[in-house]
């Protein structure tokens, strides 16, 4: 049976965060790790105005899960990520549209690749996985495409890769 740790690295949106919380939930995640930017639940460094406008934003996507999940922040992913590969952990990039070989979502290459304690790392909307991670990445997956876009919703990607990877 695999375990999968989610680490989301620069997400902007709190509803984008949400949603992956209560996808990862139902996915049974064993833990998220919340970096960069991503907004955080319950952050102590924000004013009591600014944290309980950005609870309330992610509470609505997110439907009690941020409640559920082992969830922390870390403020260094890099050494988090290394450690994790220490003990064990094969980290795992969702990520297209990069110069390295990536593997498809589905095909058997990537099931025999896999591991049974996998880091999924998210990166940001738009830009992707910060390029100063790439290097600790020990496999990208990519999911096949057949419309015109070249992606979907951070969101959306996390719960189609973690069926695929599940």
């Amino acid at each position: 049976m695999k375990s999968v740790i989610l680490v989301m690295h620069n997400i902007r949106s709190c509803y984008n965060v949400g949603a992956i919380l209560r996808t990862a939930e139902g996915f049974g995640v064993s833990r998220v790790i919340l970096s960069g930017y991503t907004p955080r639940v319950n952050d102590p460094g924000l004013l009591p105005h600014l944290r309980e406008k950005l609870n309330h934003e992610i509470h609505k996507t997110a439907l009690g899960t941020e409640e559920m999940l082992d969830i922390y922040s870390c403020g260094d992913i890099k050494t988090e990520i290394i450690k994790l590969k220490n003990e064990g952990w094969q980290v795992i990039g969702l990520e297209n549209n990069i110069d390295k070989k990536t593997y498809l979502l589905g095909s058997s290459e990537l099931r025999e690749a896999l591991s049974d304690k996998i880091v999924l790392v998210l990166g940001e909307e738009v830009n992707g996985i910060d390029y100063s991670l790439h290097d600790i990445i020990d496999l990208f997956v990519e999911i096949p495409m057949k419309g015109q876009k070249e992606s979907f919703n951070v969101s959306v990607a996390t719960g189609i890769a973690l069926f695929g990877i599940l």
